[in-house]
């Protein structure tokens, strides 16, 4: 039996069902037009890369290393996490003390990881002080209670 609950919900369904159908169909009518009404030039010229009437000279792919990367990764880190704090600054009155304490908290995770990725030389841009900033020691290998170069135990 279909009662008046079961009806505004199968109501509801139907509405989100026809948007839907509507979107993916309109979505495949526009696909189907710009293919039938698009220019089909095939030319060597098509698929090069125009810039402000200048032919390009070259190959466009640059390569950056890495450190590059890291700059970025890190960047976008932090970033997002000043926009997690901007939010607190906006509600800090309706949060009170409670989360002052959770932002402080939040704060020393972000200076502890800071900490962290500049201790293990992440944000190093040489080699060589990447190198001697590795979290690997070379001198672990040796037994604390080894005899020194004049044979004397220490």
């Amino acid at each position: 039996m279909l009662t008046p609950d079961k009806i505004d919900s199968l109501a509801q369904q139907w509405a989100l069902g026809t948007f839907i159908v509507a979107t993916l169909l309109l979505c495949a009518a526009m696909l189907a037009v710009s293919y039938y009404l698009g220019g089909r030039y095939q030319g060597r010229a098509k698929n090069d890369p125009f810039e402000s009437g200048i032919v390009s000279v070259g190959s466009a792919q640059l390569r950056l290393s890495a450190k590059f990367y890291l700059i970025g990764m890190f960047f976008v880190i932090f970033d997002v996490e000043a926009l997690f704090l901007y939010a607190w600054a906006v509600a800090v009155r309706e949060v009170g003390w409670p989360g002052f304490i959770e932002a402080c908290i939040f704060i020393v995770v972000l200076f502890i990881g800071l900490v962290y990725i500049w201790r293990i030389g992440a944000l190093a841009w040489s080699p060589e002080a990447r190198r001697n900033k590795s979290p690997v020691s070379t001198n672990n290998h040796l037994p604390s209670n080894h005899a020194n170069q004049t044979g004397v135990m220490s």
